[in-house]
């Protein structure tokens, strides 16, 4: 029996330390429920605040339109279905290319400069300005002395419909003047003309906002495209249908609209010129290799003419020579493709050595035709890329910048590779050339057996056929690019024109209204946890029989008293029909349950801190029993905060600690209380030594004095939270009783409870929940007033004006 009560004991001890170690570990839905609607009015000032806010943020923030538009590219080559021209502006990566230059800063540049962008137009208001563009209700004509101007506002302040003034300030300097319109003003920085188109929308716009409304600014197109060309997006839709969308974001719509509709209009414009200048190119090359080739065969047709009169040679034996050279014509055809490729190749090469920019187009279309074609070309296209790209980035740096500085560096790279691979060609060409007139040469010693003038003249006629040859080539070549040029149109098909937006992209209401929510919601869960996580108060009998594992008893609970506490806080007999009333008849019923055995009883009374409602549930618990017939009387013990006197509106000048020290007598000390069978002794005038009066031998005295005049002693003690005092008391008592309060009380309280229990051996100890509100159930946050030994009690008994006062009993 005894292993047994040990192995008991050690199992309910490791029960307790499972429980300490896991206190508050476990989510309580109830709880987050119950703090979820307690922040209600939290909740609903983030919704309401984050509903302004948005209202704000539409209100205040400009809006922004998109334009756009779908092209698809056709490049027609009328020349080459007619004639079967060849198409000298074909690329492989047609469609890669127009992207880029599209998307080019080089090219937005050309739109932004075909726009009426040079000065910009605003109206000012209390929070932003907007921009009038085309709809300006004024117009400005000028003439810049100063750069230093560009960029800076420059107010109009409109007077009348002919007459106003011009203010601007630059270099912390102010500057007024007043204008006429349509006759020019002259400051020290610039010029200008005012034109009034619309007074009335001035004078409204004015009326309604503020004077000094409207300024204007001097654009720099280089600072335009930086500033617009993010807004910019070029797109490829389609690879096989050659759909490219291009769309642009601005906050006035006509003007987003204005640059993608002249986006589409100038790139068919600008592709033609490009195409067309490297078919120019090429025909000028060509004129410069005519005058040379015609000067060398006018010197080949006069050298033959003077051997013919010096040798006076017939036609017979001309035509006879003259068939010994035709075996020559394969290597001489070949001899002059050769000439004509060596002379492209040697130009490309001073192009690329004397150039700091590379026209590739031209360039290629020299190629064309060529075995070498391909292979420069990629390294054309390569070069080409790297300086588009630095381009558009000295939009953003200056030349020493170390981003430019890297790409300057790639290019020379590609540069020497190239002329690397030139010059290598060049030495495969020569070298082709040299075997080939070698050969030449050999073919025509095998007539060496001719006579000395018939092999002259056979040389001159094959230097005659050469050049003529040659000249004839270039003729051609010229033709067939002269027609290819006049043939070339780059046609793109506008798919889809740029509308002007009637709404914006930016705001967007719903998704502006949503997110807004969305964050009033994230920071109401973020209070809602907070609180959650932080509450630390016992709200119900639930939480203290959990965290006890039910292992202390459950006297039952104190409703919250809404009515106002009198000075005197026994209420039972006030309100003998009461919640209260009823609630400390379940308590006194409950404590049957405890022991039940005969004789006096003493009942001690303890909490962990003051204002827990101790004093409270002893005068009213002490005027409950007293109702059933018993004497009764209650012991104030807390002798550091008394206030058993101060409950019953009674003297304090002797009670326990007099009684304890033997200088007043119990007769002396007990007072009467308004209802029949209920004394006090108060606690007395404060000592310096409480702990000591009440664990002395007199105390135990006392108590014993007192069972013989009274059915229940009940011992309003000190909380234990703070002294150690009322422990003593409590392992004596019948009824050792603990006081929590609801919402008040902290959950770690629990813990001294278990303490008492374990580590103190109180195994009688019971629980009072005080000050509950029994309304809150209605909520769905069950408090178990049921729990334990109690009977439970239903709503029927209420004061009159039960709910004029919201006052928590303490």
């Amino acid at each position: 029996m005894l292993q047994e009560n040990i192995s008991t004991t050690n199992d309910n001890f490791e029960q307790y330390k499972a429980r300490i170690s896991n206190f508050s570990g476990e989510f309580e839905l109830g709880l987050f429920i119950h703090i979820a609607r307690k922040s209600f009015i939290w909740v609903i000032a983030f919704f309401l605040l984050a509903l302004a806010g948005a209202l704000l943020y539409l209100r205040y923030t400009q809006p922004v339109y998109e334009s756009s538009s779908v092209i698809q590219l056709q490049t027609s080559d009328n020349a080459n279905k007619i004639l079967k021209v060849d198409n000298i502006a074909e690329t492989q990566n047609e469609l890669a290319e127009a992207v880029e230059l599209l998307r080019s800063k080089v090219f937005f540049k050309r739109i932004l400069s075909k726009l009426p962008l040079e000065i910009g137009y605003f109206s000012e208001g209390t929070f932003k300005s907007d921009e009038q563009y085309t709809a300006t209700p004024f117009t400005i004509e000028s003439k810049i002395f100063d750069p230093l101007i560009i960029g800076s506002k420059i107010y109009v302040d409109f007077k009348n419909i002919n007459s106003g003034i011009v203010n601007y300030k630059i270099k912390d300097k102010s500057i007024s003047k007043p204008f006429t319109a349509g006759k020019p003003v002259k400051f020290e920085h610039f010029e200008i003309v005012i034109t009034i188109r619309n007074y009335k929308e001035i004078q409204a716009q004015q009326n309604l906002v503020k004077q000094n409304a409207y300024y204007f600014v001097f654009n720099d197109i280089n600072a335009l495209v930086s500033q617009l060309y993010p807004n910019l997006e070029v797109k490829l839709l389609n690879n096989d249908a050659k759909t490219i969308q291009i769309s642009f974001k601005d906050f006035k719509a006509q003007k987003a609209a204005d640059i993608v509709t002249t986006i589409t209009e100038q790139y068919e414009e600008f592709d033609t010129e490009r195409k067309g200048e490297s078919a120019k190119s090429v025909i000028e090359f060509i004129d410069e290799q005519l005058d040379v080739a015609y000067s060398r065969l006018k010197n080949s047709e006069n050298s033959i003419q003077e051997f013919r009169k010096e040798n006076k040679l017939e036609d017979d034996q001309k035509e006879l020579k003259i068939v010994n050279t035709n075996r020559l014509n394969t290597l001489q055809d070949r001899i002059i493709q050769l000439d004509l490729e060596e002379s492209i190749l040697r130009k490309i090469a001073a192009s690329i050595n004397t150039s700091k920019t590379i026209d590739t187009y031209k360039l290629i279309a020299m190629l064309a035709g060529t075995e070498y074609e391909n292979k420069i070309s990629k390294s054309l296209d390569e070069i080409n890329k790297l300086l588009i790209s630095k381009e558009n980035a000295l939009y953003e740096a200056t030349p020493n910048n170390e981003s430019i500085k890297n790409v300057d560096y790639q290019i020379n790279i590609q540069k020497r590779l190239l002329i690397e691979s030139l010059n290598s060609i060049l030495e495969s060409v020569e070298d082709k050339k040299d075997s080939l007139i070698k050969k030449a040469n050999e073919f025509s010693d095998s007539f060496s057996g001719s006579p000395q003038n018939e092999v002259e003249y056979a040389r001159l006629q094959r230097l005659f056929s050469i050049n003529e040859k040659y000249y004839t080539l270039l003729l051609e070549k010229k033709t067939e690019y002269s027609i290819s040029k006049a043939g070339l149109k780059s046609h793109t098909v506008l798919l889809e024109t740029a509308q002007v937006a009637s709404t914006p992209v930016s705001p967007n209401r719903k998704i502006t209204i949503i997110i807004y929510s969305l964050i009033a919601l994230l920071l109401s869960l973020g209070l809602i946890l907070f609180r959650y996580l932080s509450h630390n108060q016992i709200t119900s009998l639930n939480e203290i029989t959990k965290h006890t594992q039910a292992t202390i008893s459950i006297l039952g609970i104190v409703p919250k008293y809404r009515q106002h506490i009198p000075v005197s806080q026994l209420l039972i007999d006030k309100s003998p029909k009461s919640l209260v009333a009823e609630a400390f008849r379940s308590i006194r019923t409950n404590l049957q349950f405890i022991s039940n055995s005969p004789g006096p009883k003493i009942i001690a009374l303890t909490s962990t801190i003051s204002g827990e409602g101790k004093t409270f549930v002893a005068i009213n618990l002490g005027g409950i029993i007293a109702f059933s017939g018993k004497k009764v009387i209650i012991l104030d013990l807390d002798m550091r905060k008394p206030k058993i006197h101060i409950g019953f509106n009674a003297q304090n000048s002797k009670g326990m600690s007099t009684l304890l020290i033997n200088k007043d007598s119990i007769q002396d000390s007990i007072q009467h209380s308004s209802l029949e069978g209920l004394d006090f002794i108060t606690a007395g005038p404060i000592p310096p030594n409480p702990s000591e009066l009440i664990i002395s031998p007199k105390m135990e005295e006392i108590l014993e004095t007192l069972k013989k005049t009274y059915d229940i002693i009940i011992v309003d003690n000190p909380p234990v939270g703070l002294v150690s005092d009322g422990i003593a008391m409590i392992q004596k008592a019948d009824y050792p009783i603990y006081i929590f309060r609801a919402d008040y009380s902290k959950r770690n309280f629990i813990q001294i409870v278990d303490r008492l229990y374990n580590e103190s051996n109180i195994k009688h100890l019971s629980v009072i929940l005080n000050g509950v509100d029994v309304e809150r159930k209605s909520y769905g946050y069950n408090y178990g007033y049921g729990y334990g030994y109690g009977y439970g009690y239903g709503y029927g008994y209420y004061d009159d004006n039960s709910k004029k006062s919201k006052k928590e009993s303490e």
